[in-house]
Order: structure tokens, then sequence, then C-alpha cells
């Protein structure tokens, strides 16, 4: 049976007590759980990891959270691969429908897919996320170090400081950019073919991005 990689379990839990405890001690403003009726449309889709139809987006039904879902990204170095392969990006721009008197931001993120990397090959997730228009970028970087041959998940959460929120009454695009990196590093490329993937035939393999809900004065 694979076994998925977890970077952060233990902080993903600590902080998510940390943010129950400072949302109950937050303004009466808070609103849990989300609004109802969050609808979210893809704006655009850009990148070498994300051709157009490789991409779909899904709210949860509860809005808690929303996922995404690819089809086609993968990066890769060695036998096989092209000049181009070992970097493969995504830019999503999404338009996020919810319904008046509620804002939202990003409480907690989880990214998910398959790694296959040689002895000395090194793998890089790195993601993004932000406004349209605002200067707070959510930035993390991840890196995995070969042999490995296995699924690999990582999750990123903010604490409540942290938590960059959509301004009230503006339309405003949630932009997030992904990207998938490979370095054949002491392995030998000519011999060996490494690979990171975030990407799913069948839809189970998703990223996850976790919704905190206020509402606006």
């Amino acid at each position: 049976m694979s076994r998925a990689l977890l970077v952060g379990g233990a902080a993903a839990a600590m902080m998510g007590s940390l943010l129950s405890a400072q949302t109950a001690s937050a303004a009466p403003s808070l609103a849990t759980p989300g609004p109802n009726k969050v609808t979210i449309e893809v704006a655009t889709v850009n990148g070498s990891g994300c051709r157009p139809g490789t991409a779909a987006v899904a709210v949860s039904e509860d809005n808690t959270a929303f996922t995404v879902t690819y089809s086609e990204y993968l990066a890769k170095v060695g036998v096989g691969a092209t000049p181009t392969d070992f970097r493969k990006n995504c830019q999503l721009s999404l338009i996020v429908h919810v319904p008046q008197g509620f804002t939202y931001a990003i409480s907690s993120t989880d990214y998910r897919g398959f790694a296959s990397l040689e002895r000395g090959a090194i793998g890089t997730q790195k993601a993004s996320y932000y406004f349209q228009g605002s200067p707070d970028t959510a930035s993390r970087t991840h890196t995995f170090r070969g042999p490995l041959a296995d699924n690999w998940q990582v999750t990123n959460v903010n604490s409540w400081p942290q938590l960059v929120w959509k301004n009230c009454g503006e339309n405003r695009n949630f932009n997030i950019n992904t990207e998938l990196r490979v370095n054949a590093g002491t392995s030998d490329p000519k011999k060996t073919t490494s690979i990171m993937a975030m990407d799913s035939t069948d839809g189970v393999i998703k990223s996850e991005y976790r919704f905190a809900w206020k509402t606006c004065p």
C-alpha cells in the first residue's frame, strides 16, 4: 500500500487548534460555518502544466473548501524528457461568488501528487495565491529528494494573523500559481528518468483550499 508523505502534519494540528482558539476569541463578525451558495468560475487558465480543459474546480457541499484537480500536470527530467519538461507551471484566475455581506480568506491548503525520483534527483513543489491587485501573496515551497517512489502530500496552515482577506465590496479574482520542478542532481539523466506529478486521471488526487469566513461591516 502506498504511503503518503505528510509535511507539517504536527504543525497543522497545532495551528488548527490555535486557529480555533483565536477564532473563538475574535470579534463577533466572524462567520462559522461559511455562507450558502458559494460558486466558483474559472476566469483564465495558463501554463505548461494545465492546458485548457485539464484543470477543474469544485466547491465542497458545506462551503468549507474548494478543490482543484489537474489531469496533465507532470514535470520530468532524463530519458524521454524534452529540455523544457523539467519545469511545469499553472496559473488559475478564479471568480469566487459569495453572498453579499461575507468575505473570505484561505486558512490552509493541501497539495497532493506522485513522485518518482532517482537517487540524487530533486523535486520541488511551489505554490502561491493572492487576490487580484493585492500586494499580499502567500507562498510556500517544498523539496523532495530521491530515491523516492510514492504519493506525496504537503499541508500549509495560516495562523489567524497571517490570513489575507478579500476586501469587502470589491470584485477581485483569486489567483493561484503553482509550479513543479525536477532537477537531475547527481542522478544520470542519460540513463534514468525522474518525475514530479500533481495530476489525477481519475479525479482522486486534488489540491484543496480551505476557507475562513468573516462577515463584512
